[in-house]
């Protein structure tokens, strides 16, 4: 049986690879920088004895996406994808005002076209299958008030959950995952400074991943991964939203 996952050479995508790996599932790979992706395939292969493919994209760019869904549509059920995690993912720092229309359309193609249309193409063959496990990469920033990045987040959560219910029938779990702070690439590569951020707040990548993968298992629509941020989540949702904007916590966790 094959898994994908996309954003797969770093960080929670990377850890992925490893826990599916573990669990004897073939992977196909998905990341922009060809270099990381071979290396890391190959590590792969030798370490788990396991097959890979690569698959080099831009999840932000229109034929890219279109490289993945045919992979995913494939009509050779020996090549069939049982397991899809939508984790490609990236944030922008500062405010939206001083951001073009441009990169906040690349971001929202990567945080959100692309997990609605790669669900969409790996959704035949699970169905056909009646199994299959889909995780989408949230972040607790979808309960948070913040810019485009807490709203994608905030759709990926009500997509996830929606499709859970909808899918169940069909043997089919969607959850989505949704961790705070985690020490990967994600905040460096936005550029964004997060040394004020206590330790307390910081999660593991393969804590994450491995809280996901067993919810998934259990057919959970949405997971979070760490206690602390349970607690923040259930403090969004009950505090007055006029309160949570001013605290303006959005800046935390984007």
């Amino acid at each position: 049986m094959w898994a994908l996952v996309t954003g797969a050479t770093s960080g929670i995508g990377a850890e992925f690879t490893k826990l599916l790996a573990r669990e004897n599932y073939d992977i196909i790979l998905v990341a922009r920088d060809e270099s990381r992706l071979r290396k890391s395939a190959e590590e792969l292969e030798k370490e788990f004895k396991i097959k890979t493919e690569i698959i080099v994209a831009d999840l932000s760019v229109e034929n890219e996406i279109v490289k993945v869904e045919q992979r995913l549509l494939t009509a050779d059920s020996s090549l069939a994808v049982g397991v899809l995690i939508n984790n490609a993912g990236y944030g922008l720092k500062g405010r939206f005002i001083n951001h073009t229309s441009a990169a906040e359309v690349d971001l929202l193609n990567v945080l959100v076209t692309a997990v609605l249309r790669l669900t969409h193409a790996a959704l035949s063959n699970m169905r056909n299958a009646k199994s299959g496990y889909i995780i989408n990469v949230g972040s607790v920033a979808g309960w948070l008030s913040g810019s485009t990045y807490s709203a994608a987040k905030a759709w990926v959560n009500v997509f996830s959950e929606h499709l859970n219910a909808d899918l169940a029938k069909d043997g089919i779990t969607v959850t989505s995952l949704a961790p705070g702070f985690t020490h990967t690439e994600f905040h460096q590569r936005g550029g964004m400074k997060m040394g004020a951020v206590p330790e307390f707040f910081w999660e593991k990548a393969p804590e994450v991943v491995k809280a996901g993968w067993e919810g998934a298992l259990r057919g959970d629509a949405i997971v979070i991964s760490g206690k602390q941020y349970r607690a923040v989540v259930f403090l969004a949702r009950h505090l007055p939203q006029k309160l949570m904007r001013k605290i303006q916590t959005h800046r935390m966790f984007t």
